[in-house]
């Protein structure tokens, strides 16, 4: 399929907007002398409402679908630290629609990073202290629970899946897809590596399922953050199917082929910063006055520089990081980050 016919199919479906697009596509000049390799950030991490990030692509589709239902209220889960959840806040107050956030934990004493913004936007978080650990999880058992749980405390109600998982949410990444694949050819980079975070992976199966549409040369990877997901390769390869199919260009995809490195830069657990993640992120606030977070993009970004270091990205291609944002997670882990910090040079 072309850009052009593409783009009609996603035009044809209904959305509201929450992104300025295209977003821009930078080269990091002194990051990639250090390294010997052109690097280049997607910055997907400002877009949206409350400090943005790169779910509002997602919620374009899915919000629409809320006020075509006559939907009021909005429900959704995630992590203490989950940055879907605070833009589902924003981007539902933005439309006048009423957020309600579960969360598997008790609530904290003091609200920071996430939570704090949550609260600002006068979000409805339910906090149940139960159902964590660090097994992985059934993604559609999970959804199901807390979807009957909103039932119960919430009453009628529109339900996002974790991470805005599903469909539509996927279409916002094929939209994206379109857009890179655009800026690649632009820019002389149609042989370039696109890595990511993956979380639950919608992001993933959105790009996967738009490169594969557009016969893209460009080359993906995902790594994933959390090691959180039972069968995790198949239930992304089943999305990437559903959403080609939505899209009317049926597809079949192998969860042999998934392009996604599972836990081996997962560190502790979801949700909890990693050393290496730390320390890339200081470095490239360093080199280049851009800040990941702790918990998401710094963890891949510091899994995509060991991938380069071992040899597993090609010999020299270029390499862009889909920045998904995240900044308010920063500021939940404060002292860990001072901690840290402590004897590194100026």
């Amino acid at each position: 399929m072309d850009a052009e016919a593409l783009a009609r199919r996603l035009e044809a479906i209904p959305r509201v907007p929450l992104v300025n697009e295209p977003t821009p596509l930078e080269y990091l000049p002194r990051f990639s002398a250090a390294i010997g390799r052109p690097i280049y950030l997607k910055r997907d991490d400002p877009i949206g409402p409350a400090m943005g990030g790169n779910k509002a692509r997602k919620l374009e589709y899915l919000l629409a679908d809320a006020l075509r239902w006559g939907h009021h209220r909005v429900v959704t889960y995630g992590g203490l630290q989950s940055n879907h959840a605070r833009i589902t806040a924003a981007a539902a107050r933005r439309l006048g629609l009423e957020p309600h956030l579960f969360y598997f934990a008790p609530r904290p004493s003091r609200l920071t990073g996430n939570l704090l913004v949550n609260d600002l936007l006068g979000a409805h978080m339910h906090f149940l202290p139960f159902g964590g650990g660090t097994r992985p999880r059934s993604l559609a058992w999970t959804d199901f629970l807390v979807h009957l749980l909103a039932w119960v405390r919430v009453g009628r109600h529109y339900f996002i899946p974790v991470g805005g998982r599903s469909v539509l949410g996927g279409l916002g990444y094929v939209r994206a897809a379109l857009e890179l694949h655009r800026q690649a050819q632009a820019e002389g980079l149609e042989n370039a590596w696109v890595v990511m975070a993956v979380g639950t992976g919608g992001m993933l199966a959105g790009l996967w399922a738009g490169f594969t549409l557009l016969r893209s040369p460009l080359r993906l990877l995902g790594i994933d953050i959390g090691a959180l997901w039972k069968n995790f390769p198949t239930t992304v390869a089943r999305l990437a199917e559903r959403i080609c199919a939505r899209l009317g260009e049926p597809h079949r995809f192998s969860a042999t082929e998934v392009p996604l490195i599972e836990r081996t830069y997962a560190g502790p657990s979801y949700g909890v910063p990693s050393p290496e993640g730390n320390e890339t992120l200081r470095r490239l606030a360093r080199m280049e006055g851009i800040l990941l977070d702790p918990i998401y993009t710094a963890k891949a970004f510091a899994g995509m520089l060991k991938q380069i270091e071992k040899g597993q990205l090609g010999k020299g291609e270029p390499v862009i990081f889909l920045h998904s944002g995240g900044l308010p997670a920063l500021f939940a882990f404060e002292e860990q980050a001072q901690d840290s910090a402590l004897g590194e040079p100026g």
